[in-house]
């Protein structure tokens, strides 16, 4: 039916000719998985995020923190949310006409899908520009870049994404069911009006644009901690930068890898128009390798922290890297001594010099 005509039925017209089929009981058995290992990972980097803000308040590391903070929050709602409207749906038996004759569920889960996508992108591109700021202008980041101008900045993002997951709605523009009929988003299937491919090109350009942001300031900061680096050999104080580029590198690699796909997908949709031969498998594919990337993004916190960084370089190097090095300089010894040997049993003047010490000690 025409979401202009009937809002209320809006999107049940694909439901009729569906070509994508899921297993109900692997389905639900994968999303009760996903958000509960989703939601304990997000729960572990809040914990260990808070923790290290408060050490760190007052310091340049702060402002960072709390940025990353909010991207994992909004990572753990997004599981929460998400999660649970997928699995309520999968348990359902996907019968959207019992549950939601009035096309609330789908709303909500649309702008949930736009918002929880969007929103942790935008706030790593923020991320990458505050280091960088951080780094190149680190007296403009102390002066500037205070607490209360990160908040606003966390609340700026969340609002701009807000702005975007509504706007279909402002426009009177219902949220569709998906042809797998497990998930509402943008209009994907027979995209013909302005508007719709107007909203996917929106969507996947603005996913991209942050994540082109992220590495440009990311390869600036990473050059730019190098050229210190080479050029002075003091330590101090730079070694909470270089943890947090390793992080942002890392969330930048993990966004790149889980998102590009859908992102590049939607952008196709939109550009062909009604010719598009995207197919159900290949959009649901792009979009559980999307739904990753909420469960990856606390484990860089986790995992990729100086002090867990410090104790498996001990470990490894108690392992392999000991032994190594010590066979390594024991050859390198035993090497030395022996051309030390030989170099003394070949010159002329050592020679004379143990023929002199049998005589001298004779005559004492």
């Amino acid at each position: 039916m025409n979401s202009s005509k009937s809002p209320g039925l809006a999107g049940f017209g694909i439901l009729k000719n569906t070509t994508c089929h899921t297993e109900k009981k692997i389905s639900v058995f994968f999303s009760i998985i996903f958000m509960t290992v989703g939601i304990l990972s997000n729960s572990l980097a809040i914990a260990i995020l808070m923790k290290a803000y408060q050490r760190f308040r007052q310091k340049s590391k702060a402002s960072f923190l709390l940025l990353a903070s909010g991207l994992v929050v909004t990572d753990l709602f997004g599981h929460l949310i998400n999660g649970a409207i997928a699995v309520f749906v999968y348990a359902s038996d996907k019968d959207w006409i019992r549950f939601n004759q009035s096309n609330i569920l789908c709303s909500v889960f649309g702008i949930c899908m736009v918002f929880f996508g969007l929103c942790p992108l935008l706030l790593g591109s923020v991320m990458a520009v505050e280091r960088c700021i951080g780094v190149t202008k680190p007296i403009f980041h102390s002066t500037k870049m205070t607490s209360k101008h990160v908040k606003m900045m966390l609340t700026m993002v969340c609002l701009f994404a807000v702005l975007i997951a509504l706007l279909p709605i402002l426009r009177f523009r219902a949220y569709q069911i998906q042809a797998s009929r497990t998930w509402c988003f943008y209009k994907t299937e027979h995209v013909e009006d302005w508007e719709d491919r107007f909203y996917l090109l929106l969507f996947s350009c603005l996913g991209l644009l942050a994540l082109a942001i992220s590495f440009l300031c990311n390869a600036v900061t990473g050059i730019t901690l190098l050229r210190v680096k080479f050029k002075s050999q003091q330590r101090q104080g730079r070694s909470h930068h270089f943890e947090m580029i390793i992080q942002l590198l890392a969330i930048m690699c993990v966004s790149c890898i889980c998102w590009s796909p859908f992102l590049v997908t939607m952008a196709r949709i939109g550009i062909n128009e009604s010719d598009s031969k995207e197919t159900c498998e290949t959009i649901l594919f792009a979009l559980r390798m999307a739904t990753w990337n909420q469960i990856l993004d606390p484990w860089v916190y986790i995992l990729l922290r100086k002090a867990v960084l410090k104790n498996l370089y001990k470990i490894t190097r108690g392992c392999c890297g000991v032994q190594i090095i010590n066979l390594h300089m024991l050859e390198l010894s035993s090497i030395k001594n022996s051309l030390k040997v030989a170099a003394i049993s070949e010159s002329p003047v050592s020679s004379r010099q143990i023929n002199l010490q049998p005589l001298s000690s004779m005559g004492q």
